[in-house]
């Protein structure tokens, strides 16, 4: 029978109000099934809606399953900073003050807590390398560029199947206009670097066709990967911020850290918009 279950939905990576990127997030999923989950996605329409469940291990506070419009995710940054938020608002007590640990699909993600932000660690990647040049010229013939535009690319898969590919300048990215036509089940971004002395150092663009979502306001679990392939090659500092969303007309701000040890922190603001119940 359907009931009564608490639901909030969560502003991600932006310190503007509605300019990040929104996720929704039933904070009880007992009960629901596959097929519940995903018509509730489809229904928000929103690039992910999530649901809260009890852990399957003690290392871990909650479970999360993540849903886009086209089907379930392993992993997804935005939605585990926005339902880490709407957790602890909902008086949600981790089992170490200043981290959560949640679980999902792609294993145990640690959350750092900051005074104004939220901080995931960066998962492993399943699958990283140069992209082969079959897939590499479906996607440039996608953006409608010359292949000689491509500084760099690199698959930077954390679980939903990410390729990336870079170009000279922020410009070039803000600039693209995809043809999802050709490339209907891609799962890719692109970045681009900003004049030194920006507010940011790189826009980013983030292309999620084959999950349903054209394009995604702001895209944690990509921008993990990026961090992880340019912190550890040297193609950016240590620390580094990036702006996403700017063709949507959103504010995204993303800012990426690495440790000494080659951890990766994404981080960004969170901030609970709506309160309210759904019946599910």
């Amino acid at each position: 029978m359907p009931r009564t279950r608490s639901f909030v939905q969560v502003d991600v990576f932006s310190t503007s109000p509605y300019s990040g990127n929104p996720v929704a997030v039933v904070l009880d999923g007992t009960g629901l099934s596959d097929e519940e989950m995903q018509r509730l996605a489809r229904w928000t329409n929103l690039s992910e809606t999530t649901f809260v469940l009890p852990p399957t291990v003690p290392e871990a506070d909650y479970r999360l399953r993540i849903f886009t419009p086209g089907g379930e995710l392993p992993f997804a940054g935005h939605p585990t900073l926005g339902s880490a938020r709407a957790w602890l608002d909902g008086g949600g007590m981790p089992h170490h003050a200043d981290l959560v640990v949640q679980e999902c699909a792609a294993g145990l993600v640690t959350v750092r807590r900051g005074e104004n932000t939220l901080s995931f660690a960066a998962p492993p990647r399943v699958r990283d390398g140069a992209l082969d040049d079959d897939h590499l010229n479906r996607i440039v013939a996608a953006f409608g560029i010359a292949r000689d535009r491509v500084v760099a690319h690199q698959w930077v898969d954390n679980g939903p199947g990410w390729a990336v590919v870079q170009l000279s300048t922020a410009e070039e990215v803000l600039a693209l206009e995809p043809d999802f036509s050709r490339i209907p089940a891609a799962m890719v971004g692109a970045i681009g670097t900003y004049p030194e002395g920006s507010e940011y150092d790189f826009e980013m663009r983030t292309f999620a066709p084959g999950a349903g979502v054209p394009e995604d306001p702001a895209c944690g679990s990509m921008n993990a990967a990026v961090g992880q392939w340019f912190t550890s090659t040297g193609a950016a500092p240590s620390t580094y911020r990036v702006s996403q969303g700017t063709r949507l007309g959103r504010a995204a701000s993303i800012e990426i850290a690495a440790d000494e040890d080659g951890t990766v922190w994404v981080s960004g603001a969170a901030t609970i918009c709506i309160r309210g119940t759904i019946t599910l």
